[in-house]
C-alpha cells in the first residue's frame, strides 16, 4: 500500500464544572460557533457538534497523526480562556476536568450524527445525568 488511509470517529463529550447549567440559548449558539472555529483552526473540524446548558456533544474524524488528549486540552483550554475573556460570566468559567472520547464505526455515523443533532429534544426525556450513568455503564467505566 502506498499510502495510508484512516477514518477515526470519535464522539466526544465534556461537561462545564459541576455540570452547571451556564450556556442559554444565545450563549450555546455563540459557543458552538467559537468552538467550530476554533476546531477548524486546530485542523480537525466538527462533524458535528451541539452544545447544550452544561454539556457539549462533538464528532470528529481524528487525523492519525494528531492527539486526542492535545486536541481536547486546546479546545477546552481556548474556549474557557475565550469565556473568560468576554466576561460572559459573573464567576470565573471552568470547564469539568477530563472529557469523553468514544470510537464510532463508519457504520454508525449518521446514527451519533443524528444524536448529537438531536440532543435538545433528547433531553426533555433524559437528563445529562442520567445519560452520563447509561453512558458509564453502557462502556464499563467505573469511578475511582
Amino acid at each position: 500500500m502506498l499510502h495510508s488511509h484512516t477514518k477515526i470517529f470519535i464522539h466526544l463529550i465534556w461537561a462545564t464544572k459541576n455540570r452547571k447549567r451556564l450556556f442559554k440559548n444565545e450563549f450555546r449558539k455563540e459557543l458552538s460557533f467559537h468552538l467550530i472555529e476554533k476546531a477548524k483552526f486546530e485542523s480537525i473540524p466538527f462533524i458535528s457538534l451541539n452544545v447544550q446548558p452544561e454539556h457539549v456533544h462533538g464528532l470528529i474524524n481524528l487525523p492519525s497523526d494528531r492527539c486526542l488528549a492535545e486536541f481536547m486540552q486546546k479546545i477546552k483550554g481556548e474556549s474557557s480562556f475565550w469565556i473568560n475573556q468576554n466576561k460572559n460570566f459573573l464567576k470565573q468559567f471552568n470547564w469539568q476536568r477530563g472529557y469523553g472520547g468514544y470510537s464510532v464505526s463508519a457504520s454508525q455515523l449518521e446514527k451519533v450524527k443524528k444524536y448529537i443533532q438531536n440532543q435538545d429534544e433528547h433531553h426533555r426525556k433524559k437528563s445529562f445525568d442520567e445519560e452520563y450513568e447509561e453512558w458509564k455503564r453502557e462502556y464499563g467505566i467505573f469511578d475511582d
